[in-house]
């Protein structure tokens, strides 16, 4: 039945036009903004997913930064650390040379003078970002655990937690000022950790124990006698194992920043793929999508055109 009134086959060419229009809209949405999902509208759940997902890449991001401020600070520590190893060596070098008979060991003391002044300022210098683990004077800085920001975890309920890398820098201190100390008899300073007792094997082979009078940056072999100068160099040799060891260790967490800061990176980048693999539009899709659509559309737009033009041939009936 032909109607003046209604045109259905008019009707049913608009209502496919419109579907192509709301389709076409769609993708050139996706093809300007290279989302498939840009909104909860979208898809809820995907968007929901992708959104959490950013935010903690966000967070790992931070931790990233944190981790190399971080290892910058050991690498400055552990570089310090590995000079001051090398001038407490040579240190005890110059006490072993002074128990030589006729030594002068007044010029040896100045240059054992020049050496531990020479730690203080390697201390003293080894700051970062306000930072020093190696120099502490009392009522401006303690020492305690210093800890880096090492990841950013979320648990399968949602809970999120940081995992820290921790160094305590009691251990690493090579100055001490205002705290006292084990060899240190006027308070002004120790280097590491130097044991009060220590004892050394005298030439006749027996074991001779007692205390150093002072710590490594602070002592004078011109009035020591040689059993005070042996318990010297044993304190001094008991000095450069302990700051062996805390090298080894600052070693160790200088490795471990490294592998960290590499899986973080990595752990970011696939964050990112799996953020794009639910919500990227994948253009060669949409660009096909997009020619077809335009297609329909030039079709539907004549489809329409052909419904309309029905009512012109009722016209011709009554002429």
């Amino acid at each position: 039945m032909t109607s003046i009134m209604t045109n259905t086959a008019a009707i049913a060419a608009l209502s496919t036009l419109r579907g192509i229009n709301n389709d076409m809209e769609t993708t050139q949405n996706r093809v300007a903004t290279g989302y498939r999902v840009a909104s909860a509208a979208d898809n809820s759940a995907y968007w929901s997913i992708a959104t959490t997902m950013r935010s903690d890449r966000k967070a790992l991001e931070t931790v990233t930064d944190a981790l190399g401020l971080g290892g910058a600070m050991v690498d400055v520590t552990y570089t310090a650390m590995e000079s001051a190893i090398d001038i407490v060596d040579q240190i005890k070098s110059k006490m072993l040379a002074a128990l030589q008979p006729g030594v002068d060991k007044n010029k040896i003391q100045l240059d054992i003078n020049e050496m531990q002044e020479q730690i203080i300022s390697i201390a003293k210098s080894a700051s970062f970002a306000g930072e020093n683990w190696l120099y502490h004077e009392f009522g401006q800085s303690s020492p305690g655990i210093k800890s880096i920001v090492g990841s950013f975890n979320r648990d399968a309920s949602g809970n999120v937690s940081v995992t820290t890398l921790d160094i305590d820098t009691e251990y690493t201190s090579l100055i001490k000022l205002g705290f006292g100390g084990p060899v240190a008899t006027s308070g002004n300073g120790y280097l590491s950790v130097i044991k009060v007792g220590v004892s050394y094997t005298n030439s006749a082979g027996a074991t001779v124990t007692g205390n150093t009078t002072a710590g490594v940056i602070d002592f004078d072999l011109t009035t020591m006698t040689r059993d005070e100068l042996l318990l010297q160099v044993q304190a001094t040799d008991d000095a450069l194992f302990e700051l062996t060891d805390a090298s080894s260790n600052l070693g160790a967490i200088k490795s471990r920043i490294e592998m960290q800061t590499k899986f973080v990176e990595d752990l970011v980048d696939s964050i990112s793929t799996g953020i794009g693999r639910l919500v990227d539009a994948d253009m060669n899709d949409e660009s096909s999508r997009l020619k077809a659509l335009q297609t329909q559309q030039q079709l539907g737009i004549q489809s329409l055109s052909i419904a309309n033009s029905s009512s012109q041939a009722i016209i011709q009936l009554f002429n």
